[in-house]
């Protein structure tokens, strides 16, 4: 399980999607996003569907290792499905004992989980395609205007990234000591929901542990390096949009404008 989180991780590739701009991809995301709360039927679930896999197919990464990051929200997908099959008012389709599902509930429903994976393939879409650094400077630049109300942009963006690049860092590390733990007689598999949540617990002190070493590393890293933050601090690759990125920011508002119109004709 472990294995399958696919946020964080970097697929080196040359793809068109992979050459655009931070920023673009960073406001495509932001796109996609929205459009998924603007869809409200069936059509404007087809036209994210096929803007997903026009993207996935730029990409080049294998649609398999893609999917893995799925498997990581199916507990919450479940969840959030179950909780909006048997909950929601309206006409009955079929009833056993005090269970009932609606129509109402079966639209929302499908509708939900199909919204909870287009955002994980979305987002995990821009972190496979992005290099840390390249995301740490497309957030500074799109959040720019910030810094006039005196946020610490810089800051933040590189907070964001280091926490990103982290998520593999310490899922690799958390297998490693699952492994350590399993060949001194540790089970992790056995038992019920309840029990395996139990079993996790001694895993916590390690992982708390070799997480403080790691960022107390990096700290001592960054200061070796005389890092002072983000006044006056130059770019070794400054951000250039190009021509790819113009007719993608097209492409983007379109598929926005899409959605819309299917929201308010449909």
């Amino acid at each position: 399980m472990l294995r399958e989180i696919t946020i964080g991780q970097y697929y080196p590739v040359d793809s068109a999607v992979h050459r655009l701009d931070p920023r673009t991809k960073l406001f495509g995301t932001l796109v996609f996003i929205i459009s998924l709360f603007v869809a409200d039927n069936i059509w404007a679930y087809a036209l994210a569907t096929l803007w997903l896999a026009f993207v996935i197919r730029l990409t080049k990464v294998p649609f398999s290792f893609m999917v893995r990051g799925l498997k990581a929200v199916l507990f919450l997908l479940l969840i959030s499905v179950s909780f909006n099959l048997f909950l929601t008012e309206g006409r009955v389709l079929v009833q056993i004992w005090i269970f009932r599902i609606t129509w109402e509930g079966l639209r929302t429903a499908v509708f939900m989980a199909v919204r909870l994976i287009y955002l994980v393939l979305g987002s995990t879409i821009m972190t496979l395609t992005t290099t840390p650094n390249e995301l740490t400077d497309g957030l500074e630049k799109s959040l720019g205007f910030l810094e006039k109300l005196h946020v610490p942009v810089h800051e933040i963006s590189m907070m964001m990234s280091i926490a990103l690049r982290f998520i593999p860092i310490l899922v690799e590390e958390t297998d490693k000591i699952m492994k350590a733990q399993m060949a001194r007689g540790a089970d992790f598999d056995s038992g019920n929901l309840i029990q395996k949540a139990k079993a996790m617990v001694p895993l916590l002190v390690p992982l708390f542990i070799s997480a403080f070493r790691r960022a107390t590393d990096l700290a001592m890293a960054m200061e070796a390096r005389c890092y002072r933050g983000g006044d006056g601090r130059t770019k070794m690759k400054p951000l250039h949009y190009a021509g790819r990125d113009r007719a993608a920011y097209g492409l983007e508002l379109l598929y926005l404008a899409g959605m819309i119109g299917i929201r308010c004709l449909l």
